[in-house]
């Protein structure tokens, strides 16, 4: 079998045969490698017949030159149209508003350029397609929020408030926002809300989703919907008082618990609210029928998650339902949703209440004074076992695992056990996944921040089981998702991060950078092998400023080497490798002193004092020439422990830290609101200085 057919059949399918890795090496996937991720994409190449096969099935495809449903282009700029149409072929274009423009492309098969972004519906040759016009950029921080912005991050499921039942929800994310508006902040950064599998209680990391269309309605505070008086009756027809109070009192969340207590409250609480004459009625009919055949898909999937389980009583893939069900067009699907109405319904009434707790949350941010308010958190991918890839199949990938190869996070490489889009999936059907996946996630936000920017322009994939170096690099079509996410962030007036950290593809910092769309700088992550740190002058501006993300320890882990003690103690390192991290660390920390002496000299005391410590680093970031700095809550509180340790899944309590007061004061704590007083006030001197 020839390398040679096989390496073209790989570029063909948009993976990358060559790359560099975080350590600028030359890395090249073995034919094996390259084989086996071909067969997850649909493309066998184990001989020289099925890659032939394989080349003609990409070429009558999705590849293939047939007018897609939907272009993308710039305000401004002319679109070409020859790959598709003659030249002086005529049109006509309906612009969003309504308005009509008639007339021939050009000479060069152009369309003249569209100065109304938005998305345009255009009639040519017997053939419609629609336009989406981007603006040149993504609305700016700046323009938002002024150029002193600054904000804090929190973990939802760990805001606390009296009566939660120990576990984060919508109305403790009111009374945050409410306390961080108060100390200055114009932005609140929120870990994932995506909607998660009802029936598996087990699986609750944020970051591996049912859905990136819908929320974990976990996170839903009824109350603060329906009304306190039925949530307290709810409770007492559930007998659940004593219950609630002990998960309230729990130090970490118990997942299981919380889950069938707030379960069986959201049920009580539909069984009276279907029983008709609420006042609300309207309200969730209006938010049914706007959610449409998606919200429709994902409460049917939850119902059919629920009915079709395994001999065992256990949840199942939607892969191993009876054949007649592993669709949502399936006629039977129709039918069961028919035959349950009333649990499809139940789903959507959670969801309800879900969205309307954000839309409460986000209006109580901007009331408060925020300027951007929340920023949702979008996570890379779903689970392929999902409702996303259930209802979404020919658009998305479910026989691949996302992941990362080895990189300065994390040297044996990561495998997310998610899926991710497929490039041609999302052509062929004009990328409705993923503009109702960003919509959705900008609904209730001033701001989105993408988990793993890198991922629109390629991600790692590696086959279902396979080791993170048993994968390659898949492509994906970049400039028609920048424009689409910029024309959203301009119909939302919202602001877009991107966590562009391990191994960066050349240029997409600088794409990133040209549509105003901010990557991302650590405080641990910039410096030099030798511990040296960056001057606060070598800092881009197109790049938010934090001190650490939920996978990196705190200021206080880090200067007491904790994650390293972690590491060990889970086993992802030896215990005769602690010397030489300890070293390391150690210059580590005498790099970061030299650099907080010299960016933060106001900050009094010890700074191997981890209170001092965080003071001075608070400073060093709000000087930074970041347009925004997002300061996490772990440091502003000087908490010790980080939320997540990537890889572990049972040896550290992951996704399960809670917060150590009420949401509605947690940041008045003396030491927390002289920290966050020291960042405001930097940030106003490093605009001053700026501007000087």
């Amino acid at each position: 079998m020839s390398d040679e057919r096989l390496n073209r059949l790989a570029e063909a399918a948009g993976l990358s045969i060559e790359w560099v890795d975080a350590d600028g090496k030359d890395q090249r996937v073995k034919p094996e490698v390259l084989r086996a991720v071909l067969d997850g994409l649909g493309l066998p190449a184990d001989s020289d017949d099925q890659i032939e096969r394989s080349l003609d099935k990409l070429d009558t495809g999705a590849g293939a030159a047939r007018v897609p449903p939907l272009l993308t282009f710039d305000q401004g700029a002319a679109l070409d149209l020859g790959q598709y149409f003659e030249p002086s072929s005529r049109y006509s274009l309906t612009l969003e508003d309504g308005s009509q423009q008639n007339g021939t492309l050009d000479a060069q098969s152009r369309l003249a350029a569209i100065d109304v972004p938005g998305y345009h519906q255009l009639n040519i040759a017997d053939q419609q397609l629609t336009l989406a016009v981007a603006p040149v950029a993504c609305p700016s921080v700046e323009d938002l929020a002024g150029p002193a912005a600054w904000g804090v991050t929190v973990q939802l499921y760990g805001l606390r408030r009296p009566g939660d039942g120990g576990l984060g929800d919508t109305q403790a994310l009111e009374a945050i926002a409410r306390n961080a508006a108060a100390h200055g902040a114009d932005a609140l950064g929120i870990s994932p809300v995506h909607a998660m599998f009802t029936g598996n209680s087990q699986q609750y990391s944020p970051y591996s989703p049912s859905s990136r269309l819908f929320y974990n309605i976990l996170h839903s505070a009824p109350g603060s919907v329906l009304g306190e008086k039925p949530l307290r009756m709810a409770i007492e027809s559930c007998g659940l008082a004593d219950e609630l109070e002990r998960l309230e009192s729990l130090e970490l969340i118990d997942w299981d618990a919380a889950s069938q207590a707030r379960q069986c409250l959201l049920r009580t609480l539909y069984e009276d609210f279907s029983t008709g004459g609420n006042a609300q009625q309207a309200d969730f009919d209006s938010f049914r029928e706007a959610g449409g055949e998606a919200l429709e898909n994902h409460c049917r999937f939850e119902a059919l998650h629920a009915a079709l389980l395994s001999p065992e009583g256990y949840p199942q893939h939607w892969r191993d339902w009876p054949e007649e069900y592993r669709t949502p067009q399936n006629p039977a699907v129709e039918q069961f949703a028919q035959q349950n109405a009333s649990e499809v319904s139940y789903y959507a009434f959670c969801q309800w209440l879900i969205a309307r707790g954000l839309e409460r949350a986000q209006i109580a941010a901007c009331s408060a004074g925020m300027k951007i308010g929340l920023i949702s958190d979008l996570a890379v991918g779903a689970d392929g076992g999902g409702s996303q890839a259930w209802s979404r199949q020919d658009e998305v990938l479910a026989a691949l695992s996302v992941g990362a190869p080895p990189d300065i996070i994390n040297r044996q490489g990561q495998s997310w056990g998610i899926s991710a889009f497929s490039p041609w999936g999302l052509k062929a059907h004009g990328y409705r996944a993923f503009i109702e996946m960003v919509r959705a996630n900008l609904a209730h936000a001033g701001g989105i921040r993408i988990d793993h920017v890198m991922g629109l322009m390629r991600l790692w994939v590696m086959p279902a089981g396979a080791g993170p170096t048993e994968g390659a690099y898949l492509n994906y079509p970049f400039d028609d998702l920048l424009r689409l996410l910029t024309l959203e962030a301009w119909r939302r007036n919202a602001v877009v991060l991107g966590e562009d950290l391990g191994t960066v593809p050349e240029g997409l910092r600088e794409k990133l950078a040209a549509r105003k769309l901010l990557g991302m700088r650590v405080l641990f992550f910039e410096r030099d092998d030798n511990g040296t740190f960056k001057p606060l002058e070598e800092w881009p501006d197109s790049a938010i400023a934090t001190s650490t993300t939920h996978d990196l320890p705190t200021i206080e882990g880090w200067w007491k080497a904790h994650d390293i003690d972690w590491r060990i103690r889970v086993g992802q390192h030896r215990e005769d490798e602690r010397p030489a991290q300890l070293e390391e660390r150690e210059r580590e920390r005498a790099g970061l002193l030299r650099l907080l002496r010299e960016y933060a000299p106001s900050v009094k005391g010890d700074l191997a004092d981890p209170d001092v410590l965080a003071d001075a680093c608070a400073v060093c970031l709000g000087r930074s020439p970041a347009p925004l700095v997002l300061f996490p809550v772990e440091d502003a509180l000087g908490l010790l422990e980080q939320p997540n340790m990537p890889g572990i899944i049972d040896t550290h309590p992951n996704w399960r830290r809670r917060y150590p007061s009420d949401s509605a004061t947690m940041l008045d704590d003396p030491a927390c609101a002289h920290r966050l007083e020291l960042l405001s006030s930097a940030r106003e001197q490093a605009i001053g200085t700026k501007h000087r």
